[in-house]
Parts: C-alpha cells; sequence; structure tokens
C-alpha cells in the first residue's frame, strides 16, 4: 500500500524552479512598494446582468436587491466606495414593479 502514497505526495521541486519562484515574487513585491496610482475622472459603458444577481431571490426583495448588486458592481469596476444611482436608473428597475426586474440594464458609470 505505500506504492500508491508515493502518487500522492508532492514531487520536489527543482533548484530552478524555486529560482523562478523568488524572482516572480521579489519582482511584485517591488512594484507593491511604489504606491498606488491616483484614480482619474473615467466614464464608462456597462451592461450588468441583473437576472444573474437576482437568482432564487424572493419576489418582495428583488428590486431592492438589485439597486444593491448594481451598486456592488459600480464599486468593483470603478474601485471606488463613493457611488451614486441616478433616479433614472433606480426608475427603470423599479418600472415593472418590485418583482419584475429587467433582465439587463446598460449603465455609463463615471469616476
Amino acid at each position: 500500500w505505500l506504492k500508491g502514497i508515493e502518487r500522492l505526495l508532492p514531487a520536489p521541486a527543482s533548484p530552478a524552479r524555486l529560482r523562478a519562484r523568488r524572482v516572480r515574487m521579489a519582482k511584485a513585491a517591488k512594484g507593491s512598494k511604489a504606491g498606488r496610482k491616483t484614480q482619474e475622472p473615467v466614464t464608462r459603458d456597462y451592461t450588468v446582468h441583473l437576472h444573474k444577481y437576482l437568482h432564487k431571490t424572493q419576489f418582495k426583495k428583488r428590486a431592492p436587491r438589485a439597486i444593491r448588486a448594481i451598486r456592488r458592481f459600480a464599486e468593483k469596476v470603478m474601485m471606488t466606495k463613493d457611488i451614486r444611482i441616478d433616479t433614472k436608473l433606480n426608475k427603470f428597475v423599479w418600472s415593472n414593479g418590485i418583482r419584475n426586474i429587467p433582465h439587463r440594464v446598460c449603465v455609463r458609470m463615471s469616476r
């Protein structure tokens, strides 16, 4: 039964592999030391696929959760915590009521 165990153990790393890994890690550390870049103003268009975010959500929570999903999406792609949702976008999400949310929404985001 010992013969099967050696297949489960990881193969020892060669010295060249270790050196390559060390060099890659050193380069990454040097780049991150420079600091964070300033965020320039930018405007982009995105399509938020709400249907995917609202899967298995009860009816009376769909529209509020869709707004939160848009907010979370914008936070992730624009890399900022300050998110303001326009009233037109809010009205579009709520246009079919609390239950029937549009499957996709095209949004223009600016930072």
